[in-house]
């Protein structure tokens, strides 16, 4: 009865989404490694270099969107969550994040301890994961961990309207409607603002959500008109208007649609890269800390591909060590140590990751 009951759960299991989440903490990484070079020496990059140099941070929001997809297709399929499924998913969910959090946050306080911010005060909101809320706690240690504050939050939304159904409809369009009059209104262009992380979060990831609901419908839009989205609506972003409104609505959307459907993303190494995103996602802004105490690289087309080769292999064996002696055998242990009885009714959160 197991097998029979994990083998369903693997065969509902949207791998695409896997590959697309590789791509986007890679992403993610690249752009924090440009701070490896000297000033200037990017500035004569082609375009889709210099697009990641500018606008790379916002693939933080694509996990946002991956992720409210994909806790809809796990946890909305079914009946609503009972108290026993809300206790099987808050476990889920520390098992999934905290260890190897914990193990990247004492990493970078021995090694990035005497940096004037990264203070007690801080230590110890990114022990409690509330590193987003206390300024500029966000920003030390292990920076882009930030977002595990933001997910936090909606975890929280999401599990109320798993519980109460009737509800989630009011929070999933309520969020993105909110978000979408912040960013309209007060939105800024330029640089990621630390006044809008939330804002950023809620409106992924319940968009992610609204996605998964309208699914049956938007598997008609044709191929074309998706690679087309994802082609133009990056080179919207710009001036004074947020980059979060046509990334967030038509590129991001458009992405996770396309990984649904193109085999690629379903590769095996786009499927390693998938298993290990979080890793490289907490792993690989250590190694940039670690890497500028020698002093910024030098410019020149070798230099950089080089300098780029370089840390992108040091991250992923990092990243790969960290997934299989940390990541995996913390997740295991945890779930095995706090699971419930099979047959409680609650589908496996293995792949909302």
């Amino acid at each position: 009865m197991e097998a029979a009951r994990h083998g369903r759960e693997d065969a509902g299991r949207l791998e695409g989404l896997d590959g697309l989440r590789g791509l986007a903490a890679a992403t993610v990484a690249l752009y924090h490694a440009q701070w490896l070079f000297a000033p200037g020496s990017l500035a004569n990059t082609p375009l889709p270099l210099r697009w990641l140099q500018d606008w790379g941070w916002t693939l933080v929001d694509l996990f946002f969107l991956i992720s409210g997809f994909i806790f809809a297709h796990v946890y909305l399929t079914d009946e609503r969550m009972t108290a026993r499924g809300l206790r099987d998913f808050a476990v889920a969910r520390f098992a999934r994040l905290y260890p190897l959090h914990l193990v990247m946050l004492l990493v970078c306080a021995a090694m990035l301890g005497r940096e004037p911010d990264n203070t007690g005060a801080a230590f110890l909101a990114h022990v409690f994961m509330a590193q987003a809320w206390v300024a500029p706690a966000g920003h030390t240690f292990d920076g882009p961990s930030w977002s595990i504050s933001i997910e936090l939050v909606c975890y929280l939304l999401f599990a109320v309207g798993a519980v109460w159904r009737r509800a989630l409809p009011w929070i999933c369009v309520g969020s993105v409607t909110l978000c979408l009059l912040y960013f309209v209104r007060f939105g800024g262009g330029g640089s990621p603002w630390s006044d809008e992380l939330l804002q950023r979060g809620l409106l992924g990831f319940f968009l992610g959500q609204l996605l998964w609901q309208a699914r049956a419908r938007l598997r008609r839009i044709p191929t074309g008109m998706l690679v087309t989205a994802c082609v133009v609506s990056p080179l919207m972003v710009g001036g004074s208007v947020s980059p979060i409104l046509p990334l967030d609505l038509l590129c991001f959307p458009a992405a996770l649609l396309l990984a649904l459907r193109l085999p690629l993303l379903r590769s095996r190494p786009l499927l390693w890269l998938g298993a290990r995103s979080y890793a490289v996602y907490l792993v690989h802004f250590p190694v940039v800390e670690l890497i500028r105490t020698a002093g910024p690289l030098p410019g020149g087309t070798p230099s950089l591909l080089i300098g780029f080769a370089a840390f992108s292999a040091i991250v992923l064996f990092l990243a790969d060590q960290a997934h299989r002696w940390v990541e995996v055998p913390a997740r295991r242990g945890i779930r095995r140590a706090f699971s419930s009885p099979v047959g409680s009714g609650q589908p496996s959160p293995a792949s909302a990751g």
